[in-house]
């Protein structure tokens, strides 16, 4: 804070102006303005006025409610009064008639020689106002604080809830991978007893399978927490190449069969035969399609039928559709059910983090892309994204 304060013998009045500036270079230009016209509209310079820059001082912005700089605040005697814009100075003109009669009653009715401390800041605050600024702080200090204590928790709870249910999770494609190894180690890793047939090789490839996909169920879920653990903030890595996405949609299907071979779900692929190739991280579309398929089967009821469907919308861009057959979503929420760690208040009860969605939306901003989701209550949702062309060079 700079301090302009003009010196006044002990039995003249002083009317206390704070001129509150920001870090442009006029703003010197405007001080030196404000002090000449004030010596020459009171050639007693019954005055004293101090420079407050408003990055230096915020709580004392806040306190006068000031919206603009320069502004000039008529601190005492009397009410406090704020001018401000271009025109201060003409401003200063038509008030200071007034503030000088101001200050002359109040010396007449009670007159107040100044303290040792006269021309320091001290000399401009009375109690009052440092009692306001400092609740201020305090009030400031103490909505950081609860905010910081809100966001522990919040951090404190989603551990919690992951670390149950990572665990809970976890377990269904351990003992199906499980069964899966020893039903093969007891079918290859000892001769054949008791008219005991070794496995055949349509049966062993189906177990292989089986392994294979629970084991990358597992990883995919391992990935999508340590990934979310991140923070939004954190860079996803993207290594885009020329990609079938045909071919990402068909080995997702094909990792997530067992699941709708459970529910007797139809699934149709709608793929043109001449989409062009897609410029994309393989691993990370796949965690999109993934997570999305992995909603459409868990909502669509048994026996019902979901689709996955493409398009060349333009030359620039693919999109891609996922729909199912389930209970839909309202329309209130069809915004919100992309952000980190939301919820349906039907779904708190299912099994999931609330991540699913916010990690897919990451993923295809990072590829320039877009996500929304269209859908009718009980009508189903259609679940819609789009990828970038490959354009060789």
């Amino acid at each position: 804070m700079n301090h302009l304060t003009d010196e006044f013998e002990p039995d003249r009045i002083s009317i206390k102006l704070l001129l509150f500036i920001d870090k442009r270079p006029s703003s010197g230009e405007h001080v030196q303005q404000l002090r000449k016209h004030l010596k020459e509209l009171d050639y007693d310079e019954a005055f004293s006025l101090e420079v407050v820059d408003v990055s230096e001082q915020p709580y004392l912005v806040e306190h006068f409610r000031l919206i603009a700089t320069p502004s000039l605040v008529k601190f005492s005697p009397g009410k406090q009064q704020v001018i401000s814009g271009t025109n201060i100075l003409a401003q200063l003109d038509q008030w200071w008639p007034h503030w000088r009669k101001e200050a002359e009653a109040q010396q007449a009715a009670e007159p107040v020689l100044p303290s040792e401390s006269d021309g320091q800041a001290s000399v401009l605050f009375d109690d009052d106002l440092a009692h306001s600024v400092e609740i201020m702080k305090l009030s400031d200090e103490l909505f950081q604080l609860k905010q910081e204590k809100e966001d522990l928790e919040a951090q404190l709870q989603f551990k919690n809830r992951i670390v149950a249910m990572l665990a809970h999770d976890l377990r269904n494609p351990l003992t199906a991978a499980s069964i899966a190894v020893e039903t093969l180690e007891l079918g290859y890793g000892n001769p054949p007893e008791n008219n005991r047939q070794s496995l055949s090789p349509k049966l062993t490839a189906q177990l292989l399978r089986h392994a294979k996909t629970q084991i990358w169920a597992m990883d995919r879920m391992i990935s999508d927490i340590l990934q979310t653990a991140k923070g939004a903030s954190a860079e996803l890595q993207i290594q885009p190449q020329a990609v079938s996405l045909e071919r990402l949609v068909m080995e997702t299907l094909a990792s997530m069969r067992n699941k709708s071979e459970v529910k007797s779900q139809k699934i149709d692929v709608d793929i043109p035969q001449d989409l062009p190739l897609v410029y994309v991280d393989a691993g990370q579309i796949q965690r999109v399609l993934s997570n999305l398929l992995d909603n459409a089967i868990k909502y669509t009821p048994k026996e019902g039928g979901l689709s996955v469907s493409a398009l060349h919308r333009t030359t620039q861009k693919i999109q891609v559709c996922i729909k199912d057959t389930g209970p839909g979503i309202p329309a209130a929420m069809q915004e919100s059910i992309f952000e980190d760690r939301f919820r349906l208040e039907r779904d708190e009860a299912q099994d999931g983090y609330g991540i699913g969605l916010a990690l897919c939306r990451r993923i295809i901003r990072a590829h320039y892309g877009q996500i929304w989701a269209e859908s009718v209550p009980n009508e189903g949702s259609e679940f819609y994204f789009t990828l970038p062309v490959f354009r060789a060079a």
